[in-house]
Formats: structure tokens, C-alpha cells, sequence
């Protein structure tokens, strides 16, 4: 998954569809956790100072974190997961390794395993292709 918290809160808060997002903090002292890809268009990435951040952005929005919400959503997608395998390596709670070499449901191709993940995904958590990166990148 890429963007994943901004993307969280832009599915979550229909006004934030389409506009530069940033989760984490605007003070001085803040980073930002997640960038959207409309912010990441000026240059804005996760962990770069708030104050940077909005430099490159001037209307850049800040949204504050909701760790319980991005659990719910990745609990969704890791469940999806172990519908296809059961060797996964969680790397955080937005990313895993899934080694499909025995996939679960007989498919044989990691290619369409991916496509069928993406596609189910979308069915069960509503538009969340937001967080899912593009096509290109499978």
C-alpha cells in the first residue's frame, strides 16, 4: 500500500479527495507520517519537517493521525492476505511480503494473485484505491 494514512483519511473525509494531505502535526516541531499523492507532487514526503512540508505546499492540509483507524483498515487488508497464503512478513502495518509460491487458492501466478488482492481490497473496504499503488508497480 503507498500514502497509506493520508489515503485512510482521504477515504474517510470526502472534502480531502483530490487535494494535498499530509498526516502529522503542522508545528514547528512536527514531520509529516504520510504524504497524499496530490502533496507528493510538490515534493512533500513522509518524514520531512511540517515546516518544509508547507513551504513546498502552501495549501497543503494537515490532518492529525488516527492510528485505530489505519489498525481497522490494515487488519481488512492483512485478513485479504491470508485468504491467498499463509507465509507472511508483515513489515508495518501499510506493508508484508507474501510468499505465494503455495498460494491457497491454486492460482499459480503471482501476477493475477496481486490483481485479485487489489480487486478484492477495493470490494471490501469501498474505494480504498486510494492506498493502492498503481497498477505499473505489480
Amino acid at each position: 500500500m503507498d500514502a497509506f494514512f493520508a489515503s485512510v483519511e482521504q477515504l474517510d473525509n470526502p472534502e480531502l479527495r483530490g487535494k494535498p494531505v499530509a498526516v502529522g502535526g503542522s508545528s514547528e516541531r512536527s514531520v509529516v507520517a504520510a504524504a497524499s499523492y496530490e502533496a507528493r507532487k510538490y515534493g512533500v514526503r513522509s518524514a520531512m519537517p511540517s515546516v518544509v512540508a508547507k513551504r513546498l505546499c502552501p495549501d497543503l492540509i494537515f490532518v492529525k493521525h488516527n492510528f485505530e483507524r489505519y489498525h481497522q483498515v490494515s487488519a481488512i487488508v492483512f485478513d485479504i492476505f491470508k485468504e491467498y497464503t499463509d507465509i507472511i512478513e508483515p513489515l508495518s502495518i501499510d506493508e508484508a511480503f507474501l510468499d505465494v509460491t503455495d498460494d491457497k487458492k491454486n492460482i499459480g501466478s503471482a501476477t493475477v494473485i496481486a490483481k485479485r488482492i487489489r480487486n478484492e481490497i477495493r470490494q471490501k473496504t469501498g474505494k480504498l484505491e486510494y492506498f493502492l499503488k498503481p497498477d505499473k508497480m505489480l
